[in-house]
């Protein structure tokens, strides 16, 4: 008999983007082509991106993922924060596939297995994945530039700086040699006026430009930056690192109220590709 598939079906489709493929692929093709979508940036190691509804951050989110256009990974991770569940360390979604309204993307059962293998921080579970949209946002835009490829999904449970430091250099040992993406899943401040939300958005961005992960940590930790998956961003930085990454380009930013009009208490979105 054969086995059942567990897929984790699209749970904020007709919310944070269109429910329709139709509609979801006409959609992610024009800001893709108003980001300018081209072939021709090769090295590409990692990319940030933003995870709020697609008329607030698409726009933004499409200006790094168009640096992908005409590229190939056989494996994509996306490392996203929770936002509806706590737990400790990391969790990898233990079923076979994730899905969106273009289609279903394979989970890669044997880099999950390896990297369990690398740090008990990782387990195999549901939590942080039944609800959460952080990764899912991700996975249209992917689907669109990409085309085919597997998946690793892990959502940080608990953003405390050993667990961070500890994924960045388990995730940097299994995807050596491997041609991966990383993708970090973040948005920026929030509900701050936009004036406020400028300053604190601006010193997140200059340590990621400078691909200084304990930088980062360290303003996230005293204040002086705000970002939901900064965690996951620490990681990404650290993984980077150690896979040889030696330049990143912002690649947009913006906050809410460029959109809305509204600067009273705006959340904040960046973008950015990082180079080999």
């Amino acid at each position: 008999m054969a086995k059942t598939m567990t897929v984790r079906p699209s749970v904020v489709a007709g919310m944070f983007y269109p429910g329709d493929p139709d509609v979801l692929r006409r959609e992610i093709k024009v800001m893709l082509g108003a980001a300018g979508a081209r072939k021709g940036f090769a090295g590409i190691l990692g990319v940030v991106a933003p995870h709020a509804g697609y008329q607030y951050s698409g726009s933004t989110a499409a200006a790094g993922y168009a640096r992908l256009a005409g590229s190939r990974y056989p494996t994509v991770v996306v490392l996203a924060p929770s936002h509806r569940e706590y737990f400790d360390g990391a969790s990898v979604y233990p079923g076979d596939a994730y899905e969106t309204p273009l289609g279903r993307i394979p989970v890669n059962a044997d880099l999950r297995r390896r990297l369990l293998e690398q740090t008990p921080l990782v387990t195999a579970s549901v939590e942080g994945h039944r609800a959460e949209h952080a990764i899912e946002v991700q996975l249209p835009f992917l689907q669109s530039v990409l085309g085919d490829f597997s998946l690793l999904p892990i959502v940080l449970g608990n953003q405390r700086r050993d667990f961070c430091f500890e994924l960045g250099g388990a995730l940097a040992a299994v995807l050596r040699g491997e041609g991966g993406l990383i993708v970090a899943s973040t948005d920026l401040s929030h509900y701050h006026p936009a004036l406020v939300a400028r300053k604190l958005d601006q010193v997140f961005v200059d340590d990621v430009k400078r691909l200084d992960p304990e930088r980062l940590m360290d303003h996230l930790e005293h204040g002086a930056t705000e970002a939901c998956g900064g965690g996951p961003v620490v990681s990404f930085l650290c993984a980077l690192g150690a896979l040889g990454a030696s330049h990143l380009e912002i690649t947009r930013q913006s906050t809410s109220g460029d959109v809305t009009g509204d600067t009273s208490a705006v959340v904040g979105y960046v973008s950015a590709v990082a180079y080999a």
